[in-house]
């Protein structure tokens, strides 16, 4: 028997949608407690325990008098801030430019193991009976019509005419469905997703690698020289919404901070 979902849970998911669907964004008042006491039929301390739990995962902003907001996350690490790098190069004096390299819908059967654990995606696993054929008929098989569960985009980032930064992102396409759909010569990748999905928190490594052949095309440089790659992922409503490699050649960019 299937254990019924507790009301106040309900309620929290039904915010929690809306704020993904768009429907509420950053810094927009949602419902009143009584008028989502009175959409959910239960109490309005029912209601208040889900807008409590949210306000304690900082995804709701409570405000005496003035009612309940779609909260702003702002990550502060002592090193690496989630930035606007148009912003920071702009505010150099530099001449920024963007360049779409590639976007794509990914569906699960094409993500690769890091992505599969990133953004915990399973794969059924296929009937033994049922493998064989279509392994036999792999030619006739058609993926095309399969949700897409990612989506992919590929950005050169440029200073004064110079490749300085090359971005590989995929975003979770049931939370940020409009993504794909964005100029990113445009808009930036970051902020775009600050005001869509609002962010809990976030993790980063920060590693020198040798450049692959498709990277050392994006940054102009020879394969295998060496590059910093900043490797993050954030996350919203408890898991991942977003995962990107920021790939930086190494004679061209550091990392500074204060401590």
């Amino acid at each position: 028997m299937t254990k019924a979902i507790p009301a106040y849970q309900r309620i929290k998911k039904a915010i929690l949608d809306n704020i993904h669907s768009g429907k509420w964004q950053a810094g927009q008042a949602i419902s009143t407690e009584m008028a989502l006491a009175t959409e959910f039929g239960v109490s309005r301390m029912t209601v208040n325990r889900a807008l409590k739990e949210l306000s304690a995962e900082r995804v709701l902003e409570r405000r005496q008098g003035s009612g309940t907001f779609v909260a702003q996350q702002q990550f502060n690490h002592t090193f690496v801030e989630v930035r606007n790098i148009a912003q920071d190069l702009k505010s150099a004096n530099r001449d920024y430019k963007a360049e779409v390299v590639s976007k794509r819908a990914v569906t699960a059967n094409m993500l690769d193991d890091e992505l599969r654990r990133k953004f915990d995606i399973e794969i059924a696993p296929i009937p033994s009976d049922l493998k064989k054929g279509i392994e036999d008929n792999s030619d006739d098989v058609d993926n095309s019509d399969a949700a897409p569960v990612l989506y992919e985009v590929k950005i050169i980032h440029f200073a004064d005419g110079e490749p300085i930064q090359f971005e590989e992102r995929w975003v979770d396409a049931q939370k940020v469905p409009e993504f794909i759909e964005q100029d990113f010569s445009v808009v930036n990748t970051s902020d775009y997703l600050i005001v869509k999905s609002p962010l809990e928190r976030g993790s980063y490594t920060i590693r020198a690698l040798a450049a692959p052949d498709e990277v050392a095309t994006a940054l102009q440089i020879t394969p295998q020289s060496p590059t910093l790659v900043l490797r993050r992922q954030t996350y919203s409503a408890g898991q991942v919404v977003t995962f990107v490699k920021m790939w930086h050649a190494g004679d061209r960019y550091q990392f500074s901070g204060e401590l």
